[in-house]
């Protein structure tokens, strides 16, 4: 449905999200609720959905799941609303996943850092060379952990990849993001993917970061709809209220247990009512004791979760 230009501008426009992927209590993907999820994600405002990504947890997926999780997603597809896979692991799985997503339907694609093992600048431009040169699709690269590239390397891939059209910085650091924009400008298309990406939105947007990853979008759509537009339109009163609110005291919980990440955004699906059961191990899930107080922060800020006064 998208070129790759014309995907990677659409995903600038809006918010994004990444839905969480649906397991049964043995761990084996359940479409049907998993296409519920995303048909019901859809029914908000999104310019992107990422199948497959770090909060569906791609890390337990083998290359088949991805491409199932992937072709259940299109399936669900609104019109104007790209498809995103997940692709990582080294460079061959890489490929192969990218191949896959690509015959499955997608529109685009999300490189995650590879597996385990770091590189000099040339190996992760041969990485990342290689999986653009392997689809049609437009490409993104995300800059984290032990996948840091460059401003120069960046700009040396775009040049001779003209599918590389969008940056996702899980990174942080300011001085790098201002290299890559000062060099490559509206070339590429700016993708916030610092977890939580709402503390971060502020800041970021003064330096062309239009969008972010929403991982609670999972769970609390409007509340994370009416968040974007208050850091898209400069209300700053409503998105530090709800920094105080539920982000901060959301992160707090979050950072009481390892891996917990994607576990809180599962627990907050539960809380909704919206169970997308376990998570894979070697994550854990939160305990009952969490899960209520997550509620509590959910129950907290409900109020504020419906659309702000023009």
């Amino acid at each position: 449905m998208f070129d790759p230009v014309s995907m990677a501008h659409r995903l600038g426009e809006g918010l994004l999200s990444f839905p969480v992927t649906h397991f049964d209590a043995d761990g084996a993907f359940e479409e049907g609720p998993f296409r519920a999820h995303c048909a019901w994600m859809l029914e908000h405002e999104l310019s992107g959905l990422f199948a497959a990504g770090g909060t569906g947890e791609f890390f337990s997926l083998t290359p088949d799941e991805v491409a199932h999780v992937v072709r259940a997603a299109v399936a669900e597809r609104k019109a104007n609303v790209p498809v995103i896979s997940g692709c990582g692991y080294g460079t061959a799985i890489a490929v192969d996943i990218a191949r896959k997503a690509e015959a499955a339907g997608a529109d685009g694609i999300l490189l995650l850092p590879p597996y385990l093992m770091g590189g000099k600048q040339e190996g992760l431009a041969a990485h990342i060379e290689a999986v653009c040169r392997a689809t049609g699709l437009g490409v993104i690269v995300y800059n984290r952990g032990n996948a840091i590239v460059d401003d120069e390397t960046l700009a040396g891939l775009c040049d001779r990849n003209a599918n590389l059209v969008g940056y996702k910085d899980g990174v942080g650091d300011i001085e790098l993001m201002a290299r890559i924009y000062a060099r490559m400008g509206d070339r590429l298309t700016y993708i916030g993917g610092l977890p939580t990406a709402e503390t971060f939105a502020t800041p970021y947007l003064t330096m062309g970061v239009t969008t972010y990853s929403s991982a609670i979008f999972n769970f609390m759509p409007q509340w994370a709809l009416e968040f974007y537009k208050a850091v898209r339109s400069g209300n700053h009163a409503h998105v530090q209220q709800q920094l105080r609110d539920f982000v901060l005291p959301y992160i707090n919980l979050r950072n009481q247990g390892r891996g917990y990440a994607v576990s809180i955004v599962k627990a907050g699906c539960r809380v909704i009512g919206r169970d997308a059961g376990p998570v894979r191990s070697p994550l854990t899930d939160l305990s009952a004791a969490e899960d209520a107080q997550l509620a509590a922060l959910i129950e907290k800020v409900a109020p504020y979760a419906l659309p702000l006064p023009a």
